[in-house]
């Protein structure tokens, strides 16, 4: 299948060969008839790509500051590799499609192959869409009318939070395609409707529409204009639905209102207010969020959540469904604001109009008819060489199942460069595999992860994926016969771990030595860490760390906050200094414990460990702290001697008579040893850079600290 895309750097629009998407749970694959682009949205996103670097950052200051912040904590040359990174990766294009039904995932009630849906899938020949994104369309409404849902979906939230009532007047500024509908919707409601633009075919269609215009390109007064309109009260509301750098609009906005008025950005404009503006009316301002209730709510999204309809109304699919309701019986009529129609394969060509044609308004993209899907559709080869099987003299034959933004910048740069053929990389939905794999000099990429995994063409499984699969995957890997690398955790349970730890028991009852388990727990791998296990190693009796983790606050609806996916922060990330202290002490933990500070999210925390060597270690992991401080702080005090690491950048020494200090140019935390060494071992050329048990002692410690703050 192709999908659209944009890059980015140079704002080019890129047709791409993409596998089939794998359909989960609460989720429906859906061959696409017909889609909108979004003259608006869209046109911003074409725009702002092809602008240079500098216009990229005035557009987006906030971006800026947090360049700056990285730069002062973790050094120029890892930002500049985070910025390129950023900027490298493909944007799917499109949120407005319609089309039919071809497999519906486990736990999704009411829909079924063949029916016809809308969605908010991309430009793409087959979607993979949540179910809660997904509305049937009535039979007597035609593909190329419903691909408006989505869009409309935006102006009727709009609406709703503007709450019209029968008589009342209002004022849509801003004639795209949601100003248009907008117009309409408030036309059903029963309110007089007056609309402003700059452009006469638009005016011409709001009149169509049953509203009064003012064409703004004739330096008419809107302020003025409205006020008349409204019999010399001011309106009852305005929505904004024009796109403007300037406060202009809502500053417009304010003086068209009557005390008490109420104004909703739909669109984007500055949002420099002026209190007077709103003061002395009692004006009411609000931003309304894209198509309604559950955008951006994972619960709702993601895992298929529906808010009850006697506390939520309306929510997005609700939406999606009125706005079908009023297309079907006539209320909205949408086929006026089609003004170019192309198929798919002209994508570049419509993208083109849309920029250099004034006039574009609903430009929609046709396509072919899907033929039944075939079991190779799910993979795309971007070689013709043939994997090898076995691993063989120097070399090893490698499986990639994740291409996230820590494996996509860090992980498979890494195998590459330690000499691993890089043969397969599996994603769920197929962009980033399909970038990253053909950036990254990958033999083929695929949706189908157990197919991956069992292939004999390879024998090491990179495991990248979120950490509630981490376990299931290291299963597989190891029954296939494989060698396994998966990023932290290993597991997020107990029961996770006792079936890793009996299938492992089980290979080694056969006599023969057992594929090789790795955690990617690099920071032991890092040079300062080495140097500091070598100035220790000549240290007698016990000793004292101090870890200092200034993690930053995550939203409590990341899904690494989610104890079912991410297993929480403390699983997902402070096992790195748990696993780090093991390093450095060289003993076994002999005791445990962790203090939580009172909150919903349980990720602040300090952990105490006690070794069986007498040493001891703090762990203070902080989600509470500021950005512009150093993330990682590493102290350890023993006899007389002190041992201070920032950030990985600098290490220094005090009370040591051959050692004062190790400075790096730029952040070092033994990612790319920490691959070196789990080849080495593939290859014969070193034992197991972190032994099994090793692992596993880890691994249920975090977990059980974890579990004191549940």
């Amino acid at each position: 299948m192709k999908q659209i895309f944009q890059n980015i750097r140079s704002g080019e629009i890129e047709l791409t060969d993409m596998p089939l998407p794998k359909c989960s749970g609460g989720q429906l694959l859906i061959a696409t008839r017909k889609t909108l682009i979004s003259a608006g949205t869209e046109r911003m996103l074409v725009e702002f790509g092809k602008s240079g670097y500098l216009e990229k950052a005035r557009n987006q200051p906030e971006k800026v500051r947090m360049v700056l912040d990285k730069i002062r904590t973790d050094g120029l040359l890892p930002t500049l590799e985070a910025v390129r990174s950023k900027l490298d990766q493909p944007l799917q294009m499109g949120y407005c499609n319609a089309g039919v039904v071809i497999e519906v995932g486990g736990g999704v009630p009411g829909f079924a192959v063949g029916d016809r849906v809308v969605s908010n899938g991309p430009h793409a020949e087959v979607v993979r869409v949540p179910m809660n994104l997904c509305v049937k369309i009535p039979d007597n409404v035609d593909d190329t009318s419903a691909s408006f849902t989505v869009l409309s979906a935006v102006g009727l939230q709009g609406v709703r939070l503007a709450e019209p009532t029968v008589g009342e007047v209002f004022v849509v500024m801003g004639l795209g395609l949601v100003g248009l509908i907008t117009v309409q919707i408030l036309r059903a409601n029963g309110c007089r409707v007056l609309g402003m633009d700059y452009h006469e075919g638009r005016l011409k269609l709001a009149r169509r529409f049953g509203a009064e215009t003012v064409d703004l390109s004739l330096s008419d007064d809107p302020v003025s204009a409205a006020k008349a309109f409204s019999r010399d009260r001011g309106v009852d509301g305005v929505l904004i639905t024009a796109s403007a750098k300037t406060s202009a609009p809502v500053h417009q906005a304010a003086g068209m209102c009557r005390k008490r008025g109420r104004i909703v950005l739909v669109g984007v404009t500055g949002l420099e207010l002026s209190r007077a503006d709103f003061y002395e009316k009692e004006l009411s301002f609000q931003v309304s969020c894209s198509y309604g209730p559950g955008r951006y709510d994972p619960s709702y999204e993601d895992r298929g959540n529906d808010y009850p309809v006697g506390y939520v109304r309306w929510t997005e699919q609700r939406n999606f469904e009125a706005i079908l309701d009023m297309v079907a019986d006539g209320r909205l009529d949408v086929a006026p604001l089609v003004s170019h129609s192309f198929e798919f394969e002209d994508a570049a060509q419509a993208y083109d109009t849309l920029v250099r044609d004034p006039s574009a308004l609903g430009i929609i993209l046709g396509y072919k008819e899907l033929q039944e899907a075939k079991p190779q559709d799910v993979d795309i080869y971007f070689q013709d060489v043939q994997g090898t099987a076995g691993i063989g003299k120097g070399g090893a034959v490698c499986c990639f199942i994740g291409a996230g933004n820590y494996a996509s910048r860090i992980l498979i740069p890494a195998f590459g460069k330690a000499g691993v053929k890089l043969d397969t990389i599996v994603t769920q939905g197929g962009i980033s595999g399909v970038y990253h794999g053909r950036k990254n000099g990958f033999r083929r990429t695929t949706t189908d992860s157990a197919g991956a995994v069992s292939s004999g063409e390879t024998d090491t499984v990179v495991i990248a994926t979120r950490h509630d699969s981490h376990a299931g995957f290291v299963v597989d890997a190891l029954k296939a016969g494989k060698h396994v690398f998966v990023e932290k955790p290993l597991a997020i349970s107990h029961q996770e771990l006792d079936e890793i730890e009996s299938v492992y028991a089980g290979l080694l009852s056969q006599g023969k030595p057992p594929p090789l388990l790795m955690v990617g727990f690099n920071r032991r791998f890092s040079p300062h860490a080495v140097k500091m296990k070598e100035l220790l190693g000549g240290v007698k009796g016990p000793k004292s760390f101090i870890v200092t983790v200034n993690a930053g606050a995550l939203p409590k609806e990341h899904w690494a906050q989610d104890a079912r996916v991410g297993g929480g922060r403390i699983i997902g990330e402070c096992c790195h200094f748990v696993d780090l202290l093991r390093f450095l002490s060289g003993s076994r933990i002999a005791s445990r414990g962790a203090a939580f500070m009172d909150g919903p999210d349980r990720d602040t925390a300090t952990i105490t460990l006690k070794f069986e060597d007498g040493s001891i270690g703090a762990i203070h992991y902080f989600a509470n702290g500021s950005s512009s401080f150093p993330k990682e702080r590493v102290e350890v005090f023993c006899q007389g001697h002190v041992l201070q690491l920032d950030n990985f950048r600098k290490l220094a020494g005090y009370g040591w008579k051959h050692f004062r200090k190790m400075n790096l140019l730029s952040q070092d935390k033994g990612q790319a040893s920490c691959v070196t060494r789990f080849v080495d071992a593939l290859r014969g050329q070193g034992p197991a850079p972190i032994p099994f048990g090793e692992i596993m002692e880890v691994s249920r410690a975090i977990i059980d600290l974890a579990q004191e703050g549940a």
